[in-house]
């Protein structure tokens, strides 16, 4: 197949900072231009400092209205456009139901009404009222169904039948009307870890409109292998036009959302364990609105040597982690990565005018200073933010971190691990805290750790295979967030201190009730910590999670309503994803989590391989500080 070649420009004198030398950071050098080529770096020239305003979706109100047994609950979006004193008014079919502005928060409660009542929300600016927003999304029995259709079952080429179930789900305004759609991942039943065997059935990709549209169907082929480790997606409008694009690793027999196909639509690379260790790789960016492959390049890094990368067999080389990032401080870049256990290798591409164009490529078998010594140190996941406080982003990769050029930022040399946290954990600091868990037997079971320079703040000893890790603002008696782990029988504070009882779950979080504190999700339930016990909050009606034992929604984030957070379900017969909004009325006001792109772009990152919350740039939680106000432009 012809692949389009990102355009390389080599700046001789690439623009890095210098920093200071710690014990778990490593400084590096500027380096000359052949140095970069060796490396493999792109450098982009031109490249401007920092913007202090990011490029973010313009969404619609987002006004959901959530029947109870005694009215509704109608909640709105806050736009980071909004002025900071704007207020708002309900309509119910034209008639004003609240009696003064709503100010001090997004949302109000209509006693009384049937589910059935239509609302839309009028923003106040400078005493004069607006137009209408768009009609809420009824919630008419505490949840809306999104209807999906499941693809054909099959049969693998060693006569084992599979059927399909709804399994990751992100979301980006694919059409540009306002209002964020579902892009959902179909997996095979027979789906494997890269650690077995065996044939999978095709990954299937789905572009589905909340009422239940479809606008596309991607079936990533036979020489796609299906898990959670293989098929990671990233939505994000990349070019700005207002539109998400949505993009993948694909491979020859990729069909696009428009029937043409990838490369070969004859190639089977499968071996006969059902790996697949030869043929082409590619990145493509699909078409947000109708699922066309827009523009295909040679997956970066390639796997070369499968031995290389940790084994023989096929399992090192194809683990797989993508994500977004404002490199530049103003514009989303794509992150697409491979290998974690030994070599890593990340490419950061952007996509502009209908094409890619490679902006850095970290490698840990670089011949200079970029990578070298980081390996064998990545988690299952990654997370995006400013750690070092510069207004672009940061890729901390386990017990690493990767600064906005490409260059390794420090590392603890802590080793793999499961679960990560990069958030404003610790309020009474500046700046952003990493909590992170560890694999190994030899390695500290937990580390708090500062993520502008790698430092540990505290850390427990070695124990286990310390499978779970979680941090967030659980618990209002104590001050900032908690962290606790699978290992661990109490929860912590920002000093490592004992501070109470395990949780029931050290899995997912949501914002779901009216207070600031964070609750505990878990399999398809939410619960509020307490001191004695947890208490049951929500119980998902007739819906599965995903990912076997990691019990993960589709998604969950703050994706309608006010600033609370959404849980995503598919229906245990998987014909529709059920939607669960909060019922639970708020007297807090925050900007839509959306407009925060810490947030969003974890949002983003969200389904890749161990699926991990969300966090947002600034702390919320109990005793926080006003909320800021984010600095964006909207198409």
């Amino acid at each position: 197949m012809p692949t389009e070649h990102p355009h390389e420009h080599l700046n001789p004198q690439p623009q890095h900072r210098r920093r200071r030398v710690t014990r778990t950071r490593v400084l590096f050098t500027t380096v000359v231009a052949g140095a970069m080529a060796a490396a493999g770096l792109t450098a982009l020239t031109g490249t401007s400092s920092a913007a202090t305003a990011r490029q973010a979706e313009k969404l619609d109100r987002g006004v959901v209205s959530v029947h109870t047994g005694t009215g509704n609950l109608v909640s709105w979006r806050w736009l980071g456009t909004d002025p900071d004193n704007v207020s708002f008014n309900v309509y119910r079919a034209g008639t004003k139901v609240n009696s003064s502005p709503i100010t001090g928060s997004t949302n109000f409660f209509h006693s009384g009404a049937p589910n059935s009542a239509d609302y839309t929300v009028r923003a106040i600016v400078n005493g004069v009222e607006q137009g209408d927003s768009v009609h809420a999304i009824q919630f008419r029995a505490g949840y809306k169904d999104v209807p999906i259709t499941p693809p054909a079952g099959g049969t693998t080429p060693d006569g084992v039948a599979y059927t399909y179930e709804a399994n990751d789900a992100s979301v980006g305004d694919l059409d540009g009307d306002g209002a964020l759609d579902f892009v959902l991942k179909w997996q095979p039943t027979n789906a494997k870890d890269n650690s077995q065997s065996g044939y999978t059935g095709n990954t299937i990709i789905d572009g589905i409109k909340l009422d239940g549209t479809r606008l596309w169907r991607i079936d990533l082929g036979r020489n796609i292998r299906s898990g959670a480790h293989y098929t990671q997606f990233q939505v994000y409008d990349y070019d700005g036009d207002g539109k998400a694009e949505v993009a993948m690793k694909t491979a020859d027999g990729t069909v696009d959302g428009t029937g043409r196909t990838i490369g070969s639509a004859s190639a089977d690379y499968r071996n006969s364990s059902g790996y697949i260790l030869s043929g082409p790789e590619y990145l493509t960016m699909f078409n947000g609105q109708t699922g066309a492959a827009m523009g295909t390049v040679d997956y970066v890094p390639a796997r070369g040597n499968v031995a290389s990368w940790g084994d023989s067999y096929g399992n090192r080389v194809d683990r797989f982690l993508a994500g977004t990032a404002y490199l530049d401080g103003a514009r989303p870049s794509l992150i697409m990565a491979r290998g974690y256990y030994t070599r890593t290798v990340i490419a950061a591409w952007d996509w502009r005018n209908g094409a890619f164009t490679r902006r850095w490529t970290f490698d840990t078998n670089s011949s200079t200073n970029m990578g070298k010594g980081f390996d064998g140190q990545g988690s299952h996941s990654l997370s995006v933010g400013d750690v070092d406080n510069d207004g672009k982003d940061e890729i901390v990769y386990g017990s690493m971190a990767v600064d906005d050029n490409g260059y390794g930022l420090w590392t603890t040399k802590t080793g793999h691990g499961d679960a990560q946290h990069l958030g404003d954990l610790d309020p009474s600091t500046p700046g952003l805290e990493y909590f992170k868990v560890s694999e190994s037997t030899s390695q500290p079971a937990e580390l708090y750790i500062s993520p502008s320079n790698g430092s540990i703040r505290w850390r427990l000893a070695a124990c286990c295979d310390n499978g779970r890790g979680v941090a967030g603002d659980i618990y209002a008696g104590n001050d900032g967030a908690e962290v606790w782990s699978a290992s661990d029988t109490s929860i912590r504070d920002e000093a490592g201190a004992t501070k109470g009882r395990e949780p029931s779950s050290a899995n997912f979080l949501a914002w779901w009730d009216g207070d600031t504190t964070r609750e505990l999700l878990d399999g398809t339930h939410i619960d509020k910590y307490g001191t004695s016990s947890d208490t049951r909050l929500l119980t998902g009606s007739s819906v599965h999670s995903n990912n076997g034992t990691k019990a993960t929604p589709s998604l969950s984030g703050d994706i309608l309503g006010d600033w609370r957070e959404e849980v995503v379900w598919p229906t245990s017969n998987n014909t529709a994803l059920r939607i669960y909004s909060t019922p639970i009325e708020t007297n807090t006001k925050i900007t839509t989590l959306l407009h925060d792109t810490m947030y969003r772009t974890g949002l983003a990152w969200q389904n890749t391989a161990y699926n991990q919350p969300p966090h947002p740039s600034f702390f919320i939680g109990n005793g926080m500080a006003t909320a800021p106000r984010p600095a964006i432009t909207t198409p």
